[in-house]
């Protein structure tokens, strides 16, 4: 989400208490749209983080790492000319704005003090880092324009110019009457987040949201909640707050944040500066993992649509083989009668003994050969078709064999929660051949992870396979053999062992390990699945096979339904 100007005006109260007096020893540009000024402060070195990319613009102290290109880019090497040395005298953020101030003191090349300023516009597409001189004229920015909007230039030399205000009601620094009255003018109705935003300044969407949610669409409750909003912020009681949703991160404020209702969970920082590092931090994890997963689904989708082209290429073949007991019939029909039959013919009349009425046929032939050489071609045709059909059978078992081990990891490529899960089912492509092997450091070793683990409402501990070749650990070195084996029926999942120590499980705890089976398998978002379960004695691995694949017998089946709440209920209990 953008940083609106609320969050930024806390924000901004917080950093001058550090950075206002500070020294800039160093400047880097680690990412294309991203500034480092390591700033000396009366607490010590600290970084300050200064980012003007579209989905991320912000300022704030870090404690993240970046790695800096090997050739720094031109405006860096400019900033380092006309900030390494300078001090920040002031730090502010005109009207409300979202944008921020950084006037500074430096001495030129003759040594004589001059006033600079580091102007930071953190509006959407229009975000920007633009260095001005002592006389008004940009010595250069981030991004170039030739026109910024209101006969605004973003080039070196131009005059500087703030971004235009919005023709809007500032909704912080307007009168109560003015605010009840654009409120009273509201339409009955309407959709008092979008109302709110069309007619005021200062707001941004995800703040007009949370209004109209506590206000459930009534205006006299809205001008309450308006009224509280405009208070707590006169008064400077900001929340840093983070909102995950999921587990994954979704927004930030300075007020919590009701409107995502209970899987929004909200945590509370202790400054602005963490609250925005650790959400851009785990947003841009959750990005790198989501990147990664892609990468791998398409390695994997890849693969398993060359598979299936060539194996409906082996199945045409295959179905060319099925007319050669007719060309043996021939071969030997011919061998039979080459007593009546001369060079040169072009076919072949005789009675077809193969039949039990005799009836004449007709065989072609090749005027050029003599009647052995018609039979020995059909012959040799007969026999390649034969060995064609075994070798294409056993093609076509191994190619399918694959196509639904590949299906079976395009799954559990989906269900990954985690880096750690996506690098196993990596590993294990590269080591079944599917993917080329990784590149790792010498002596660098992979500890696998644990099964996942459910404890059932009776008590009973619940295995849960992450991976093809950890289902196959779980299976055959982790559970025992009077333990219960359970997995979908006819869809791909993860096997599940339930302990049962020689104990017949209650009813309830089938139905839980059941559940699971089918939450985490190909059948998660379908009704009810078919689960099959047997005790891990009857569950064999065949010779060769890939990872997960496996037969066993003696099995019951029963329906369950794949339930998400009973899996995080079960797995928050496991001690």
């Amino acid at each position: 989400m953008p940083l609106d100007a609320v969050t930024l005006c806390a924000l901004t109260a917080e950093l001058k208490e550090l950075a206002e007096g500070a020294k800039i020893d160093r400047v880097q540009q680690p990412e294309k749209e991203v500034l480092l000024l390591t700033l000396r402060t009366r607490e010590g070195n600290r970084r300050l983080l200064i980012s003007a990319a579209v989905s991320g613009a912000r300022v704030h102290f870090t404690g993240q790492s970046f790695e800096n290109p090997a050739e720094p880019p031109m405006f860096c090497m400019l900033l380092r000319k006309h900030l390494v040395g300078a001090r920040i005298r002031e730090l502010v953020q005109p009207d409300f704005e979202r944008m921020l101030l950084f006037r500074l003191t430096s001495r030129d090349e003759l040594g004589d003090e001059s006033d600079k300023t580091l102007a930071v516009e953190l509006i959407g597409r229009s975000a920007n880092i633009i260095l001005v001189g002592s006389d008004g004229r940009i010595i250069d920015c981030l991004r170039r324009m030739e026109y910024a909007g209101e006969g605004r230039g973003m080039q070196p030399g131009m005059l500087y110019r703030m971004p235009p205000r919005q023709e809007k009601l500032p909704f912080f620094t307007c009168g109560e009457q003015e605010l009840s009255a654009a409120l009273l003018r509201f339409e009955r109705g309407a959709e008092l987040d979008k109302e709110l935003l069309r007619s005021f300044s200062g707001l941004s969407p995800l703040i007009c949201r949370e209004l109209a949610f506590r206000s459930r669409g009534d205006v006299d409750l809205l001008k309450e909640n308006a009224i509280a909003l405009r208070e707590t912020v006169s008064a400077g009681d900001f929340r840093p707050t983070l909102v995950s949703v999921d587990g994954a991160a979704r927004d930030f404020s300075f007020m919590a944040l009701n409107q995502y209702g209970p899987e929004g969970q909200c945590e509370s920082f202790e400054s602005f500066s963490a609250l925005l590092d650790a959400f851009y931090a785990r947003r841009d994890r959750q990005e790198s993992r989501r990147r990664r997963s892609r990468e791998l689904l398409r390695a994997v989708k890849t693969a398993h649509e060359r598979l299936e082209r060539k194996l409906a290429v082996q199945r045409r073949e295959l179905a060319d083989t099925a007319g050669r007991e007719e060309i043996r019939r021939q071969a030997e029909l011919i061998t039979a009668n080459i007593y009546r039959m001369k060079k040169g013919e072009r076919e072949l009349v005789c009675e077809d003994y193969f039949r039990e009425d005799c009836q004449p046929v007709r065989i072609p032939l090749d005027p050029l050969k003599s009647p052995q050489q018609n039979a020995a071609s059909l012959y040799k045709d007969f026999n390649r078709k034969k060995a064609a059909e075994e070798h294409l059978t056993g093609l076509i078992a191994e190619g399918e064999k694959q196509c639904d081990y590949l299906a079976a990891v395009l799954d559990e490529i989906e269900r990954a929660e985690t880096e750690r899960d996506l690098a196993d089912i990596r590993r294990e492509l590269v080591s079944t051949g599917f993917l080329k092997r990784m590149h790792t450091q010498k002596g660098e070793r992979f500890k696998p992870q644990a099964p996942l683990r459910f404890r059932s409402s009776d008590g009973f501990e619940i295995l849960v396979g992450r991976s093809n070749v950890q289902n196959d650990e779980l299976t055959f070195r982790l559970a025992r053999r009077t333990d219960l084996w359970l997995h979908t029926q006819r869809v791909h999942g993860s096997h599940v062992i339930l302990r049962t120590d020689g104990v017949e499980p209650p009813q309830r705890t089938l139905e839980e390990a059941a559940s699971l089976a089918a939450y985490y398998s190909q059948g998660r978002g379908a009704g009810k699945v078919q689960v099959d379960i047997t005790q891990v004695r009857h569950v064999k691995k065949p010779s060769g096979a890939l990872p997960g694949a496996v037969l066993y017998t003696d099995y019951s089946t029963i329906l369950a339904a794949p339930d998400e709440t009973l899996a995080e209920r079960l797995k928050t209990t496991v001690q």
